[in-house]
């Protein structure tokens, strides 16, 4: 697979949000198991904290994972955090004896004004509804956020 172009002339640090997608090796269904999932949530954790990023929404799907990020400071770099995640989930998953776990390169859109983070958010935790893995996100146990609730990623006082 070739790597996905970046944006010529953008610096990709700074305060900005990303909405980022990583596949898993030959799209295998690592992600079913959930001992992998906190595996790899737990190294992008600390990899948001070593390089000042929030994660805003996270979703987990058998394949790959879904991420919406922000850079807390003038010098967060987004290509310093998606290769340091990836690398140190993918060395995590490998210590298991599980092998590789990310393909090459990822996935990104960069959020400007115009873009709702909120909307985008929703469109991540709800990616298990359109795959029909559940009937409602928060049915779905690998969803998340480390700044905000579910209900108000959903926006539905139901929740």
């Amino acid at each position: 697979m070739a790597r996905p172009r970046r944006i010529d002339g953008f610096s990709y640090s700074g305060f900005n949000r990303y909405f980022l997608t990583f596949c898993v090796e030959e799209r295998d269904r690592a992600f079913v198991d959930g001992s992998i999932v906190i595996v790899a949530l737990e190294q992008f954790r600390k990899t948001a904290a070593l390089e000042q990023f929030s994660i805003l929404t996270y979703c987990f799907m058998p394949d790959h994972v879904h991420l919406l990020v922000e850079g807390k400071c003038e010098t967060s770099d987004l290509r310093r955090f998606a290769k340091l995640a990836k690398q140190r989930s993918g060395a995590a998953y490998a210590l298991l004896g599980r092998g590789r776990l990310w393909q090459d390169g990822y996935y990104e859109r960069v959020l400007r004004g115009e873009d709702a983070s909120r909307d985008v958010a929703r469109y991540i935790v709800e990616n298990p509804v359109r795959a029909g893995l559940v009937i409602s996100p928060i049915d779905y146990p690998h969803v998340g956020s480390d700044v905000w609730t579910l209900a108000y990623v959903l926006d539905d006082e139901m929740w």
